[in-house]
């Protein structure tokens, strides 16, 4: 049999990382982080990053792995991850991998191709194209010369349609003809992939529930942090940073900076929800109201034993 690896994915804020925990010790799994933002250090509040107390219970994984300064892109989850998976499969136990960026689940299962294309000037040349015409004029270029990839990226994720750009223009092939060279864990181990979903007014409420938690517990002060550092372009990407630099330098007052966060997270929900909506192989588990993160994660263990 095939060494078992499951996959716990959702929006924001729908419970995953309760749910897990709790998941892990009835099947005897550590977690790995499948968060874009949660490898940095010093950005514990803004990504709601598991607190130290469950990490004590569990062993977690690709947290706080990477300085701030620091550019962090998926091949180098895929390597951190890959390696991480194999030592804890050789401890006995089961890798939980945990998280909302469905591009760093979907390159761990599928692959990523290997390409030697990377320009720092074209990079940068889009970057600038991005800064002074908008995301989503790249995004039409994107479509017109490579549409099977722009039907999976939102026209607003710059980073992406850039990457896609940046490889054409250096290979003169669209990254989907190159993408599908790939290999991943998917034909070396027994992957099962869950995803948590709840009524979308559930969920909203709980987004905003965080962010006011996120306020209690000293955001401002962890961004005034952040700000005073050389933060790499992935970092910067962080919801709080840009909304809450806007009130410090006096724009607007607290409440509309709250405001901000509270509507970016629920639209990057929704992105999060359209990406893993298109992925056949999540068995979804709608969280029921009121429904303790014990109960979800026994819900999960019995299609398990069903091997669903």
């Amino acid at each position: 049999m095939k060494p078992r690896i499951i996959f716990l994915v959702g929006p924001t804020a729908v419970g995953k990382s309760e749910t897990a925990l709790c998941l892990a010790k009835r099947i005897n799994a550590e977690i790995i982080s499948c968060d874009s933002m949660q490898v940095y250090k010093g950005m514990d509040i803004i990504t709601s990053k598991p607190p130290l107390a469950s990490r004590r219970i569990i062993p977690h994984h690709l947290l706080s792995i990477i300085s701030l300064d620091k550019e962090y892109n998926v091949t180098r989850y895929n390597k951190d991850a890959v390696r991480k998976i194999k030592e804890i499969l050789k401890r006995g136990k089961i890798p939980l991998i945990v998280g909302g960026t469905g591009l760093y689940m979907s390159i761990l299962i599928d692959g990523i191709f290997k390409s030697s294309a990377s320009s720092k000037v074209i990079r940068n040349r889009l970057y600038r194209q991005a800064e002074e015409l908008g995301s989503e004029y790249l995004y039409k270029r994107l479509n017109n010369i490579d549409p099977e990839s722009a039907s999976r990226i939102h026209p607003h994720d710059t980073k992406r349609i850039i990457r896609a750009l940046e490889v054409f223009q250096s290979t003169g092939q669209p990254i989907s003809r190159l993408q599908k060279q790939r290999k991943g864990l998917g034909q070396e181990y027994d992957i099962k992939v869950f995803g948590l979903n709840m009524p979308r007014d559930k969920l909203y409420q709980k987004i905003e529930e965080r962010v006011e938690r996120m306020f209690t517990n000293g955001l401002v002060d962890e961004v005034k942090l952040l700000l005073k550092l050389n933060l790499s372009k992935t970092a910067a990407y962080a919801i709080g940073i840009k909304e809450l630099k806007g009130y410090l330098e006096g724009l607007y007052e607290l409440e509309e900076a709250k405001c901000l966060i509270k509507r970016n997270t629920r639209l990057y929900a929704k992105r999060q929800l359209t990406w893993f909506k298109k992925d056949k192989r999540i068995n979804w588990i709608n969280i029921g109201d009121k429904e303790k993160p014990l109960a979800t994660a026994n819900r999960i263990l019995k299609r398990l034993r069903q091997n669903i």
